[in-house]
Formats: structure tokens, C-alpha cells, sequence
């Protein structure tokens, strides 16, 4: 896979800011059958940085109604990069 195929974006909420400030994590959507291993080379060489390490977790999509329409959101992968200390991604920095 080529690594922009594996990160798909930043997942920029409250509590990934929080983690970005007190433990340098960011947090980005990534490619359902992307491993830890395939996260880490490719945040690397996108963002140029050195990961610590990588956790992922199977997000499921939410069930959501309209009227009597019944419909669901499509189940995601996310990953949460622990960078090595002195490290920073220059994208998250403004938000």
C-alpha cells in the first residue's frame, strides 16, 4: 500500500487535543486492514517523525434514523501515534 492509502486523515477532537498536549499522541482515521506496523512507516515518512508507538482500535459506525429510514455509518479503523519525546507534527500545531 502506498502510505497515503493507509492514513486517511487527522481525527481532530477534544479529547486528541488533550492528547496531543500532555502525552504528544495524535490520532488519525487509517485503512481498515492497515497494521501497526504499515501506521507507523507511513506516518513516518509522511510527517517525517519518529513513533514511539501505535495503538488501533475497530470503531463501529452508529446507527442512525431519518423518519422511519433506518440507516448506519461505516465501521472505521483508528490509530493513536505516540511520537518520541522532542517530536511534533507541524499540521496539528494550529489547531
Amino acid at each position: 500500500m502506498i502510505r497515503y492509502d493507509i492514513v486517511k486523515r487527522p481525527w481532530m477532537t477534544e479529547k486528541s487535543t488533550k492528547q496531543k498536549g500532555m502525552a504528544n499522541q495524535y490520532s488519525f482515521e487509517v485503512d481498515r486492514g492497515a497494521n501497526r506496523v504499515e501506521i507507523r512507516r507511513a506516518v513516518e515518512q509522511i510527517f517525517n517523525v519518529r513513533v514511539a508507538a501505535v495503538r488501533t482500535m475497530q470503531v463501529k459506525g452508529k446507527v442512525k434514523q431519518r423518519g422511519r429510514i433506518v440507516g448506519k455509518r461505516k465501521d472505521w479503523k483508528k490509530a493513536i501515534v505516540t511520537l518520541m519525546p522532542g517530536e511534533r507534527i507541524a499540521f496539528f500545531e494550529g489547531a
